[in-house]
């Protein structure tokens, strides 16, 4: 009787362990199909998700007008080559590192105010003269050049890569904008520009309130080189100067009015061409300094020198060639606004 129970038992456990592999059985099939169902589901959401970048990608392309023509730009460029010293400004300034770069005209490779932003960028050749093979091992998908310096070998920039140019090298305010749209950095570009007014609309208030009945002020950019020397009507200074308030004389307004950017003087009798309130002076001309000092004794001691309002009232000032005329973009541009306030002792 004891035997009958024990395997009656023994056969109630056995069929409760067949009923539960059954159920496992029949819901791994189920639980399995769920996850699958669920991975299926997730690598679609992922292919829509991609393919829509892709397409965003795709339709985010933008028409550039330029000094020679009109440039498509897909996407946002990643690999900028730079090819005047203004654009190496203004793209840091839109905080954007150059894959490449042209060497600075002075301070060489890099300017010193740049230095710490553009030190280690590779460069390729000069402004005037970019080497093209070296543009093209760096795979470039923007560059930044100039009608001006560049015209010639624009064709063979644009087979490279998409190219954009500003007619001149000087315009900072246009190469600003030019750049941000072409980088879809508007936004940047945008409000660069609008502190850059706002510290033209303070300055130009100060320095009013503080000279009263004197201001305006006329004033000459002036140049020693080792032959010569030249007057900066317009150019880049000379447009800031203007835009801050600053008046010409009438023989640079007249020559203003031409389109004239420089005016070389090479005899001492157009000294009185000079003349206004207040001089700008820098001297330049790498590698022929003993000359050019020469030059600015030369022309500085002449009569017709002592008889200028700048000079007879002691406001005759040196300037760094590299704020005042070389650097050519926005962040030089304030560095030579705040030149100005320290010059005419403005609080900033």
């Amino acid at each position: 009787m004891f035997k009958s129970k024990k395997g009656t038992a023994i056969m109630v456990l056995l069929l409760m362990v067949a009923l539960v592999i059954a159920a496992c059985g029949q819901n791994s099939p189920k639980n399995g199909g769920e996850q699958q169902t669920q991975q299926e589901e997730t690598a679609g959401e992922n292919q829509n998700a991609q393919n829509a970048g892709n397409k965003a990608e795709a339709q985010d392309v933008r028409t550039i007008e330029h000094a020679m023509g009109t440039t498509e730009i897909k996407g946002t460029p990643q690999r900028v080559v730079t090819l005047y010293q203004g654009a190496n400004d203004i793209a840091i300034a839109l905080g954007v590192k150059p894959v490449g770069i042209v060497e600075s005209w002075a301070e060489q490779p890099v300017y010193e105010y740049l230095r710490a932003d553009l030190d280690g960028i590779p460069l390729v050749g000069e402004e005037t003269q970019p080497n093209l093979e070296e543009i093209s091992k760096l795979k470039p998908d923007l560059i930044v050049a100039s009608k001006l310096r560049h015209e010639e070998i624009y064709e063979q920039l644009s087979q490279i890569a998409p190219t954009i140019t500003h007619e001149t090298v000087f315009k900072f305010k246009d190469t600003v904008q030019m750049m941000g749209q072409a980088l879809n950095k508007e936004d940047e570009a945008a409000k660069l520009l609008a502190d850059w007014d706002a510290r033209v609309a303070d300055f130009k208030t100060k320095i009013a309130a503080k000279l009263g009945d004197q201001w305006p002020i006329e004033t000459s950019v002036l140049n020693f080189r080792s032959d010569h020397s030249r007057i900066y009507v317009t150019g880049y200074a000379g447009d800031i100067l203007e835009e801050l308030g600053f008046v010409r004389s009438g023989y640079q307004q007249e020559e203003a009015e031409k389109g004239t950017v420089v005016v070389k003087l090479t005899d001492k009798e157009s000294i009185p061409s000079m003349d206004a309130d207040v001089f700008f002076v820098f001297l330049s001309d790498p590698g022929n300094e003993e000359a050019v000092q020469k030059t600015y004794e030369e022309w500085t001691n002449h009569p017709l020198w002592q008889n200028l309002k700048a000079v007879k009232a002691n406001q005759v000032y040196q300037i760094d060639e590299v704020v005042w005329n070389l650097g050519g973009g926005i962040t030089s541009a304030n560095l030579l606004l705040d030149q100005l306030y320290e010059h005419f002792e403005l609080e900033k």
